[in-house]
């Protein structure tokens, strides 16, 4: 058989602290000032994300041309993958697919056009503010340079 302490025979903790659950003896408990992880994570430690960008910032020598210049190691890590892709390296090739589909996705740049129907649209909408920015006069109704393309698509009639 086990002995129990009594809760109460606490010894040097003073009477009125009651020891119970959550309230631990009192000098069993972290010290002011003290901390309960002594070995523990040290201030100012990184982690993973802020160790891979503050590498990736990191300058390298690129001999281009015959001449030798500093860019950053991300920058240098395309060049190597572009090199390899046009060698004719699979893997390469997809890798800089993949990163040209997910971060090339500028219409402008990929050659996006609208098609002629919602160049029409773009076109009526257009005039429609265009009628509804300039001053109407008395003789037109209100609602005549503003219903137009988009209140027929809604389904109301003119």
């Amino acid at each position: 058989m086990s002995k129990r302490k009594d809760p109460a025979s606490t010894g040097s903790d003073s009477n009125d602290y009651e020891v119970g659950y959550g309230k631990p003896p009192q000098h069993t408990q972290f010290r002011a000032g003290q901390s309960g992880n002594p070995a523990g994570r040290r201030k100012g430690v990184r982690n993973l994300a802020t160790d891979v960008k503050r590498i990736l910032k990191v300058p390298v020598k690129v001999k281009e041309s015959g001449r030798s210049r500093r860019i950053s190691t991300q920058e240098g890590a395309l060049m190597v993958l572009r090199e390899k892709a046009l060698k004719g390296d699979p893997r390469s090739l997809d890798r800089l697919l993949e990163y040209a589909s997910r971060f090339n996705n500028d219409a402008a740049e990929i050659g996006l056009t609208p098609c002629a129907d919602d160049q029409a649209i773009l076109e009526a909408y257009a005039a429609e503010v265009a009628a509804a920015a300039k001053p109407s006069t008395p003789a037109e109704s209100p609602a005549g340079p503003v219903q137009g393309i988009w209140s027929c698509r809604a389904g109301t009639s003119p």
